[in-house]
């Protein structure tokens, strides 16, 4: 969180890394130990104060919280999600290939 980067690894080499967008001190990324639960190739997303159309490559790892592709904003490196991770879109369906449901998800600062 503190670098504001997504890094897949295979093991114990990182084999990419992405900038992203994740929560603001108002609406944090939970931090912790997750696996991706479930996958959607699209789908939309709600909240109280937004509705966003078939947000891509979305890949949920704890409750209302996942990564996935962001058509919506370009600022990446910033926090200002809800919580969840945003990603360029293209970035987002490379990480949606990569990684299967059961795939650990590491959120830390």
């Amino acid at each position: 969180l503190s670098t504001q980067t997504v890094v897949a690894f295979e093991g114990n080499a990182p084999v990419a890394s992405f900038l992203v967008s994740t929560g603001t001190w108002l609406l944090p990324t939970v931090t912790g130990t997750f696996n991706i639960y479930v996958k959607y190739v699209a789908a939309d997303m709600s909240g109280p104060d937004y509705y966003l159309p078939a947000v891509p490559y979305i890949m949920y790892f704890y409750k209302g919280y996942g990564l996935h592709g962001t058509y919506w904003h370009n600022n990446f490196g910033t926090p200002m999600s809800h919580g969840c991770v945003n990603l360029r879109t293209t970035d987002a369906a490379w990480l949606f290939d990569f990684a299967s449901v059961g795939t650990l998800v590491n959120v830390h600062y």
